[in-house]
């Protein structure tokens, strides 16, 4: 490479003499161990040929602008492009972090207004922007709430209660902060069992962590008895915003008698969701946790915006300069937007899983026959006594050009198959989807072979999953 190299590079661009009568190495820089010897050997392509092949790779890619996406508990909907465009603003894009507060009043103001409409949203008193996703949001309550019961001298405070169907980032985040984990079972009803709640309480527990509605689908009907019991036993309620979708404008965490709640601005607010982020989960916390809060908080002061970085006991930064900004502007148009019809998107979203359910609970096990909210949860035993387990459901529809469902979560539910529709889509296709899982359940009573031949049509066909588990073949080759 050197050799290749060397015969071009004179001084001239690296503060040397003109004209060529020097020669610049890379050997001068680089140790001649490191230098390759021959040319990497790479393939001569046009530039027609090299965008055709990116064009090949995306469009094996599935996305929710090529199908039905009703992957439950991720609220997969629909991101408006229009926030991206905004997102994209010249004005957002060219702002550096470290700029002064005077040189990014526009910037501030827009995270002071989202800080605000999350405080009318959710009932709150007080919001942090800086959490980069749903569970490091969890983690930023549980610090909070770990750093309130220090300031109050009550060190002894250790357990965190957790429902046996929460998401499996709830116990994670709480045992992260150094916190025992209690779990605590779901009645016939799919809801937390208060009896058995009761039984678990003492003055050790700092908080218990719930999902509403929860993981399931179910509204937790006995909220304000939990709260009542938590707040008399010097606990706090901590609210995993995950199925938000469900309720926004017709109640709220605060109503609930939650303490500290986290958003996932990638879901419920329509922004980027695949490819691991990036995402926003902002935390919400009551007037007695407002001074533990990350900073900087966005202020207003004297009619100019500014960060805040005096917060009393504030558990310091837990990310980078201020969250994922640009998320942020997405989640912001997105509710100027919708405006008062945030409420309508709960309602078409509650309205499109309870369809669903009705229309597939004869031909699939429905474990909690009880009205859902934003999604719910069946179980594929039967279709598995048929020789087709609900991993192999998932592959079929594949076939059709729907993206799977969750499947095997949450836990408590045997060969679970969870659906969230959503609110983005219309009776049509969720005709077709129900018309397709139909389906589905007909040809494994029929011929579950042919069923467990799938997927057939997608890029990558049916593979050996022991195979592939046990001997991973990482390398690329021509």
């Amino acid at each position: 490479m050197e050799t290749i190299f060397s015969k071009s590079l004179g001084v001239d661009g690296i503060g040397g003499k003109s004209g060529g009568k020097s020669e610049c190495k890379l050997g001068d820089f680089l140790p001649e161990n490191l230098l390759r010897q021959e040319p990497v050997g790479l393939p001569q392509l046009s530039e027609l040929e090299v965008m055709r092949h990116y064009k090949a790779l995306s469009d094996r890619n599935f996305c929710i602008e090529k199908g039905f996406y009703p992957l439950g508990s991720c609220t997969m909907k629909y991101n408006p492009k229009v926030n991206e465009l905004l997102a994209s603003l010249e004005g957002f894009t060219n702002l550096h972090p470290l700029q002064s507060d005077e040189d990014s009043q526009g910037a501030l103001e827009l995270m002071y207004n989202l800080q605000e409409k999350l405080k009318y949203i959710t009932g709150m008193d007080a919001i942090t922007l800086q959490p980069a996703a749903g569970a490091h949001g969890e983690l930023t309550g549980m610090m909070i709430i770990k750093k309130y019961f220090e300031v109050k001298g009550e060190t002894n405070r250790k357990k965190v209660i957790v429902p046996d169907s929460a998401h499996g980032t709830n116990p994670a985040s709480a045992k992260m902060c150094g916190f025992d984990i209690v779990e605590v079972k779901s009645n016939s009803k799919g809801q937390v069992d208060v009896e058995a709640l009761k039984e678990l309480i003492d003055g050790d527990v700092a908080a218990i962590m719930m999902t509403n509605p929860n993981t399931l689908g179910i509204f937790e009907e006995s909220v304000l008895e939990i709260s009542d019991l938590m707040h008399k036993n010097g606990s706090l309620l901590y609210y995993d915003g995950a199925n938000f979708n469900a309720i926004m404008g017709w109640t709220n965490p605060a109503l609930m008698g939650f303490d500290v709640v986290h958003l996932n601005l990638h879901k419920t607010f329509a922004t980027p969701h695949g490819g691991g982020g990036p995402g926003a989960g902002p935390v919400g916390v009551v007037e007695k946790l407002k001074d533990f809060l990350p900073s900087p908080i966005i202020e207003k002061q004297g009619g100019k915006y500014v960060r805040n970085y005096n917060i009393t006991h504030s558990i310091g930064k837990v990310r980078s300069f201020y969250g994922n900004f640009g998320v942020l502007v997405r989640a912001y148009a997105y509710i100027l937007m919708m405006g008062n019809n945030l409420k309508l998107a709960s309602a078409d979203a509650v309205l499109n899983a309870n369809y669903i359910k009705e229309k597939l609970k004869g031909a699939y096990d429905l474990p909690y026959d009880e009205p859902c909210m934003h999604e719910f949860v069946l179980s594929g035993e039967k279709q598995h006594h048929q020789g087709v387990s609900t991993l192999g459901i998932a592959k079929r529809l594949m076939d059709s050009n729907y993206h799977p469902p969750t499947v095997y979560f949450p836990l408590i539910v045997h060969e679970a198959i969870m659906i969230e529709p959503t609110e983005s889509e219309s009776k049509a296709v969720l005709d077709g989807f129900i018309e397709t899982m139909l389906k589905i359940a007909k040809e494994i009573e029929e011929n579950p072979e042919e069923v467990l031949k799938s997927p057939q049509t997608t890029p990558i066909k049916k593979v050996d999953e022991t195979l592939a588990a046990r001997h991973p073949d990482l390398t690329y080759k021509n």
